[in-house]
């Protein structure tokens, strides 16, 4: 079984620039997070997107949706950035024939206190197992992007409360 691993920027990528004196994206972090974890699956990496989310366009999503779909590995990660990481699922949940699921970070990789490894050993646990659809896979949990959401008081997503039925009213 061999895992593609895609990146996009986000959060997981950002570095403190001290002549920008600002975060920017920088190198694909996760190829890094597996390597220092020593992983012994088959996975490729392949970089598609420098951005933080908020920058990712419509055009962007179509361009990974077309990359995804003609790709020929069935068992997909996406490095994503948090902010946008449920509409670029959305969009491709479309493509049903593959296991894709989106992860990120909510600190960056390069932070001492971050997120990072365990959300992408997560996900690349979560590609091997989990049924052909689209996935997210944040703190620790599975979630449906149709279902999902990011709290930004708490820093993490939550599944979003479905409406109760009138019968069970």
């Amino acid at each position: 079984m061999k895992v593609k691993l895609f990146t996009t920027g986000g959060s997981i990528d950002k570095l403190y620039s001290t002549g920008e004196s600002t975060f920017i994206v920088g190198e694909p972090q996760s190829e890094r997070i597996l390597e220092e974890a020593n992983v012994s699956l088959d996975y490729e990496v392949e970089c598609l997107l420098r951005k933080d989310s908020l920058e990712i366009t419509d055009a962007d999503r179509q361009m990974i949706l077309e990359r995804i779909a003609s790709d020929p590995h069935q068992r997909i990660v996406i490095a994503h950035g948090t902010d946008t990481m449920i509409l670029t699922a959305k969009t491709l949940s479309q493509i049903r024939d593959k296991v894709i699921v989106l992860t990120g970070a909510m600190q960056p990789a390069a932070f001492r206190h971050t997120d990072a490894a365990f959300n992408v050993g997560g996900a690349i646990i979560a590609a091997q197992t989990l049924p052909p659809g689209v996935h997210i896979v944040m703190n620790g949990r599975v979630f449906d992007p149709h279902r999902a959401r990011k709290n930004m008081a708490l820093d993490r997503f939550e599944e979003v409360p479905q409406p109760r039925r009138p019968s069970e009213l």
